[in-house]
């Protein structure tokens, strides 16, 4: 199965020449890392950034220079920086044209929960919901069950949602699914992973049509 890194190079394959991308927290933000070398595109934060390159080496960071998540970033050539109502805008202008968000549930419909645990305290949503209203091509970065070894895809949500039918794609550290009118239609699955223990670790309805091929992680 893949570790974290290696969820964030699948989703890289999804990135397009002359995307504007938005980055949620976890995650996401290692996608920045594995940008194809034929390739250009524009990575948003929330927070005022439009143009962040991978993570700086040890020793290299300027504390200034953060995203969202108040990691230390860099930022590559044409790099621009802007208040949080401009960066909204383009948000909520669907300017975006893929955001990857992690999640700590998906709904087999598309629904999404990653921003509250009942009883545990969180400083807001931030930008999550403003993402999952306006974004039109939604990929969610997760692991495939939680600690507890329970399924993170679910036939609905349990935890509060942060937005309704909206996710598109999910890649895990066992597969990449697409949800479907049917439910989450398994594409692919990791290197060394089968289908049984994807089926095993997937609570929602899981759709499988011929040969399922393993992920091809450059």
């Amino acid at each position: 199965m893949l570790d974290k890194n290696g969820i964030a190079k699948r989703i890289a394959q999804e990135l397009h020449d002359g995307y504007y991308v938005n980055l949620g927290i976890g995650i996401p933000t290692l996608v920045a890392n594995y940008v194809p070398q034929e390739i250009s595109v524009d990575f948003q934060s929330e927070n005022g950034v439009l143009g962040m390159g991978p993570f700086p080496y040890e020793g290299e960071e300027d504390a200034d220079i953060i995203n969202a998540g108040k990691q230390t970033i860099t930022t590559l050539p044409g790099a621009s920086f802007f208040d949080s109502a401009m960066s909204f805008s383009m948000i909520r202008g669907r300017h975006v044209d893929l955001t990857i968000l992690g999640a700590m549930e998906v709904a087999q419909n598309g629904d999404i929960a990653n921003w509250k645990i009942p009883g545990k305290m969180v400083k807001g949503m931030g930008g999550a919901m403003d993402l999952v209203a306006s974004a039109e091509n939604i990929i969610v970065a997760m692991m495939h069950t939680n600690r507890a070894g329970a399924s993170k895809l679910l036939p609905t949500c349990s935890l509060p949602l942060t937005g309704v039918q909206c996710v598109k794609k999910i890649v895990t550290n066992l597969a990449v699914l697409e949800v479907v009118p049917k439910g989450f239609q398994l594409l692919e699955r990791a290197p060394g992973v089968s289908v049984e223990t994807i089926q095993n670790a997937t609570a929602g309805k899981l759709v499988i049509e011929g040969e399922i091929p393993e992920m091809h992680i450059l």
